[in-house]
C-alpha cells in the first residue's frame, strides 16, 4: 500500500470510515481501494477487529477539547500502531515513508496509516484541523484542508443549511396592518 501520509488522504480515509463505519470486508476492501490505496490482500473479518476500535480511538481525538488532551490521544494511537520511520520502495513506484511493520494484516496498517497521517495533519496544519459538523444534527467528522484553516462545515448543504437558519433568525416578521 502507498499512501502519502503527508497530505490530507490518510485523515480523510479515517473520516469516511468512521462517518460511516464498513459493513464487512467487503465493504472495508472497497473502500480502501476506492481512496486509492492498493491492497495486498482483500480485508478479512479479523482486520475489522483491529480497525473498529482503532476508529474508536481516533474519534476521542477528533473530540478531545484541547490541543493538550488531542495531542495525548494522538500519542497513545501512535504508540499502539506506528513503528520507527523508514525507507520503501515495496510497490516498485517510488521511494516514500513507512511508519510501520512490513508484511502487517490490513486492520493493522491501516491503524497506523490513520494514527500517523492524523499527527501529520496536526502539527502540519494545526492543531484544531479536525473537528465535527458545526450543523447541530450533523455529527459527521471532517479534516480541515481549506487554505485558511476556518472550515466549520462538513459540506455546502450544511453550510447553506446553517446559513438559512440564521437568516431566518434574524428575519422579523412582517407587520400586518
Amino acid at each position: 500500500m502507498h499512501l502519502n501520509p503527508y497530505g490530507t488522504d490518510a485523515v480523510n480515509l479515517a473520516a469516511d470510515l468512521a462517518n460511516r463505519r464498513p459493513a464487512g470486508p467487503d465493504d472495508l476492501t472497497n473502500r480502501c481501494i476506492a481512496a486509492g490505496l492498493t491492497l495486498e490482500s482483500p480485508a478479512v473479518p479479523a482486520d475489522l477487529d483491529v480497525l473498529l476500535p482503532a476508529l474508536d480511538a481516533w474519534e476521542k481525538v477528533v473530540d478531545a477539547t484541547g490541543e493538550q488532551e488531542r495531542a495525548e490521544a494522538v500519542n497513545g494511537m501512535l504508540a499502539a500502531s506506528a513503528a520507527h520511520p523508514r525507507l520503501t520502495d515495496h510497490a516498485g513506484d517510488g521511494w516514500h515513508l513507512h511508519y510501520r511493520e512490513d508484511q502487517l494484516p490490513l486492520g493493522s496498517l491501516l491503524a497506523s496509516l490513520i494514527s500517523v497521517g492524523t499527527a501529520l495533519h496536526l502539527v502540519g496544519r494545526g492543531m484544531h484541523r479536525l473537528r465535527r459538523c458545526e450543523v447541530a444534527e450533523c455529527t459527521t467528522i471532517f479534516a480541515d484542508t481549506s487554505r485558511t484553516g476556518r472550515q466549520r462545515y462538513c459540506s455546502h448543504p450544511c453550510a447553506n443549511r446553517d446559513a438559512v437558519r440564521r437568516h431566518r433568525a434574524r428575519a422579523k416578521p412582517c407587520a400586518k396592518g
